[in-house]
């Protein structure tokens, strides 16, 4: 199992070795084994995090080493972690050095963001840190996240690709379906229930309702307005992937904008998700009115238009205007739904009574998973109910 087993290696000894890397300490941790080889590199790495108290103090009568103060030492530290811990282990271990060590700044370094083990959570880190990046780091910061953007592209692409095609090939109803295939049972019945005959147990359709075939025309509409306040990190890199996989699709027209207090237009930039993230500006307060008011500009064919607003709630314009300006653009025919998180970080911190206020206009509030937003694009296209939905796929708000 490794050079630092305890001696003769029984079943109790290396449950005694695996406590003694829990506990850490040197010898007053009761479990009488010393560290050796890869399991004394392992302790380390792990004393250098955790070996203080809460907020980095030294515990009484444990040392405390620490990452120390400079990019050189950080960076063989995530090093070590990369070579004796698996990737999800390393991520964990990275963003609790982040929070606990205030190693923002060291962030800057580009020795170090060469060293780290790219995920979403540094690049939420980067980008908020992105003013601030100097030219030498810049373009380290910029690898760390193309990477991780290829990887979730890779990941989400083909699956948003194929739900979004699916529901508009479904959405394009025929009255005379042409093959058994294309009838679109659900809403023939539906179409029919008047005559059912109870009798024989059976209902007559008077009329087929069947899909149809998309069209090479712009279908529809979609609007993503992404609230960049720093709660919002993870929630921003996945829409932007998002944005750019739906922006590679022929039958969408899709705008992507951000917001804080300001509005910015990022929709030029759709074309890497890359330069939409370094587009953004994490941190600063909300004004989500104000945001939904340009985007209203946007539209242009409220009947086909999706506007997927990607925001916590916490409102600090004029809530009464955001809300006239949802109901204003659901009563022209704007799909409007509202995700309080993308991220696989689970149930969010929201404002409740905004979230409960919209859903009594008739527009979902809820957290949804990456993995689940592709069946939500299509259950928005298709115009299913998507507080059903989100029942069923995602943490309702």
């Amino acid at each position: 199992m490794g050079e630092g087993m305890a001696e003769g290696g029984t079943e109790s000894g290396e449950r005694l070795r695996r406590w003694r890397l829990v506990l850490g300490g040197e010898g007053a941790d009761g479990t009488g084994v010393t560290p050796a080889g890869d399991d004394a590199r392992m302790d380390g790495a792990l004393e250098k995090l955790y070996g203080g108290g809460r907020e980095g103090r030294p515990r009484p009568g444990r040392r405390s080493a620490g990452l120390g103060d400079s990019a050189p030492s950080v960076a063989r530290w995530l090093g070590d972690i990369r070579e004796y811990f698996p990737s999800s282990v390393v991520q964990v271990m990275q963003k609790d050095a982040i929070e606990r060590l205030d190693l923002t700044r060291l962030l800057l370094e580009p020795e170090m963001l060469d060293a780290v083990e790219p995920d979403v959570h540094l690049v939420g880190t980067l980008l908020s840190l992105n003013r601030v990046l100097p030219d030498r780091a810049r373009e380290s910061a910029r690898a760390v996240v193309r990477k991780v953007t290829r990887d979730l592209e890779r990941r989400l692409a083909q699956r948003t690709r194929s739900a979004v095609g699916g529901a508009l090939d479904r959405s394009a109803r025929v009255a005379r379906p042409r093959r058994l295939a294309d009838v679109d049972w659900e809403r023939t019945i539906r179409a029919n229930l008047r005559h059912y005959l109870p009798e024989h147990g059976t209902l007559v359709p008077e009329r087929m309702i069947g899909y149809g075939r998309r069209r090479r025309a712009v279908e529809r509409d979609v609007v993503l307005a992404i609230d960049q306040s720093g709660s919002m990190a993870a929630s921003v890199v996945y829409a932007s992937v998002f944005g750019a996989v739906l922006a590679s699709l022929r039958s969408l027209r899709t705008s992507l904008v951000v917001f804080d207090t300001g509005v910015a237009d990022l929709t030029d930039r759709l074309h890497d998700p890359v330069e939409v993230l370094f587009g953004t500006q994490l941190g600063g307060g909300t004004d989500i009115n104000r945001a939904v008011g340009y985007c209203q500009g946007l539209v242009t064919r409220p009947e086909d238009t999706i506007m997927v607003l990607v925001s916590d709630l916490y409102e600090g314009g004029a809530r009464a205007e955001l809300l006239r300006r949802v109901g204003t653009l659901t009563a022209a025919g704007v799909q409007v739904v509202v995700l309080l998180a993308l991220s696989d970080e689970g149930v969010p911190g929201y404002d409740h009574d905004n979230a409960a206020a919209l859903a009594a206009m008739g527009v979902p509030a809820f957290a949804c998973t990456p993995d689940a937003f592709p069946g939500l694009m299509a259950a928005a296209i298709e115009r299913r109910d998507l507080k059903e939905w989100s029942e069923r796929h995602a943490s309702a708000g």
